[in-house]
């Protein structure tokens, strides 16, 4: 499955919301090193099981693959 997500680095706590055309999720980590993108894997890992980025490792958008 590929959705959409949009990412809110830095943010006080972890959140995930459906919106009407992707995930918007709120991360603890800031955007530098990869944290961001590693703490995104990680909890969508422990939801719905193993994904990874497809496009945007650098952008707040990001197409992840869900399998």
């Amino acid at each position: 499955m590929i959705v959409a997500v949009k990412v809110h680095p830095n943010s006080k706590r972890f959140k995930i919301e459906q919106c009407e055309s992707c995930l918007e999720v709120w991360l603890t980590e800031p955007a530098e090193k990869g944290k961001a993108n590693i703490e995104l894997i990680k909890e969508l890992t422990k939801r719905f099981g193993n994904c990874r980025i497809v496009k945007g490792v650098n952008s707040k958008r990001k197409i992840v693959e869900i399998y």
